[in-house]
């Protein structure tokens, strides 16, 4: 282990590598109950789903940390999966083995960007001010659908939405819920989220809200998702845009989570990519993972934000992801747990994820209302209009427009130009949905 790790040469240890991975597993596990929830809602098989969620994790967590040797653990993406289901699937009629196909096709265009450097050359062309809009927005789209599947926001012929029936207990177990998260994350409790996750589950066993499955079995059967995906049926009409956002949000949403977790490790060096093959080896891993993860049957697997707290716990190579790995493998065998866990006990986990988010608006450059407005009209339009699509498509036309209009047209990169026209394209000829 020190030979391959290089621990001394990084200051740790195997105790030190050990406790960092037992943190961040902590910290990102509520993924194995949350999106088997959001993915079922398509027809997946939610056991299935639950295996797909535990193997995507545990191979991505593995690559990187055996072939990158960086401290950060990987699972399917919270909104990426809700894009997935209820945007891909749900609003626009595509069958969920499509939608796996999609991801396929999408993590092969993101092999290939990070493979020639374009990959940074994107994430440098995009505003910070639209990085920051487009988090917000992920942001306020995962809050819409923990209050609407807890029952908090319910529709309104008059209003289209309005305030639920407060007195339901399962309403209410969403609420405390989210204050038991939130408490416990202001006190620095390690897996705030995941506790808050199970206290609920077991409160809505007790009240008979959910039913209770059991705690430990042997892992379900993944052969409902396996190798079910549409890869012809993802290359058909329509499914172009698709692909497109999700090329997008893995560009910003993983490329910035390496970079800010290793820059936090000290594992980055100023300059190129190629002064850092740490960082061109995560980006390779990350890539690698989300056609591995199609394949398994779940959404576009990614870097978690949630490794800093490994990091944070002493973690500085990838002993700290291999041990992430092999926890996501032993969470197999709690299936019987994982199908306990209702609704009302998840929403709670996405709404926190969904304030957390939303603090990306501090990051937007408001003296600027050329940089401000489409940053705020791509966060506002993703919850509105219940498409991360969407939003994306408003902000980067609406930033190169008013750019154009203001005269300032030599400030915008040539990728947010590609990006906005290739938005248009998608209106123009494949209509709003």
């Amino acid at each position: 282990m020190e030979r391959y790790f290089k621990l001394s040469q990084h200051g740790s240890t195997v105790r030190t590598e050990v406790i960092a991975g037992i943190t961040t597993f902590l910290t990102m596990a509520y993924i194995i109950f949350v999106n088997p929830d959001i993915l079922s809602t398509t027809g997946m098989d939610r056991n299935a789903v639950f295996v797909a969620t535990c193997l995507a994790a545990a191979i991505g967590s593995a690559v990187m940390g055996l072939w990158a040797n960086w401290p950060i653990g990987m699972a399917p993406g919270m909104g990426l999966n809700a894009f997935f289901a209820f945007t891909v699937v749900g609003a626009m009629g595509f069958t969920w083995q499509q939608a796996l196909g999609a991801v396929f096709i999408s993590g092969l265009i993101f092999l290939f960007l990070s493979a020639t450097g374009i990959r940074r050359w994107l994430v440098a062309g995009i505003p910070v001010s639209m990085r920051s809009g487009v988090a917000a927005g992920i942001g306020m789209f995962l809050g819409i659908i923990a209050l609407q599947s807890s029952g908090i926001v319910v529709d309104s012929p008059a209003t289209l939405v309005t305030l639920g029936d407060l007195t339901n207990p399962g309403t209410l177990l969403t609420v405390a819920g989210f204050f038991i998260i939130v408490a416990l994350d202001a006190l620095r409790v390690t897996g705030a989220i995941l506790i808050g996750i199970l206290v609920i589950t077991v409160a809505a066993i007790l009240l008979g809200v959910s039913q209770f499955g059991g705690i430990m079995s042997m892992p379900p059967a993944i052969a409902p998702t396996l190798m079910q995906l549409d890869v012809w049926g993802a290359l058909g009409f329509g499914i172009f845009h698709v692909i497109l956002v999700m090329v997008l949000v893995e560009v910003f949403d993983a490329t910035g989570t390496l970079i800010g977790v290793a820059k936090r490790a000290g594992l980055l060096k100023e300059g190129p990519v190629h002064t850092n093959p740490g960082l061109s080896r995560a980006l390779m891993a990350d890539s690698t993972a989300i056609t591995v993860g199609s394949m398994l049957g779940t959404s576009s697997t990614t870097a978690y934000v949630e490794s800093a707290s490994g990091v944070q716990a002493g973690g500085r190579t990838g002993l700290t992801a291999l041990v992430v790995a092999l926890l996501f493998l032993l969470a197999m065998f709690f299936a019987p747990l994982a199908g306990s866990v209702p609704a009302y006990a998840t929403a709670p986990a996405l709404l926190y994820v969904a304030t957390l988010m939303v603090r990306e608006l501090s990051e937007i450059e408001w003296e600027d209302v050329t940089e401000s407005a489409p940053a705020v009209l791509t966060a506002l339009v993703m919850p509105f209009t219940y498409s991360i699509a969407n939003g994306l498509a408003f902000g980067f036309i609406s930033y190169a427009v008013i750019k154009l209009l203001t005269g300032k047209a030599s400030q915008v990169h040539a990728a947010t130009w590609i990006v906005a026209a290739l938005f248009v394209i998608k209106f123009a000829f494949f209509g709003g949905h």
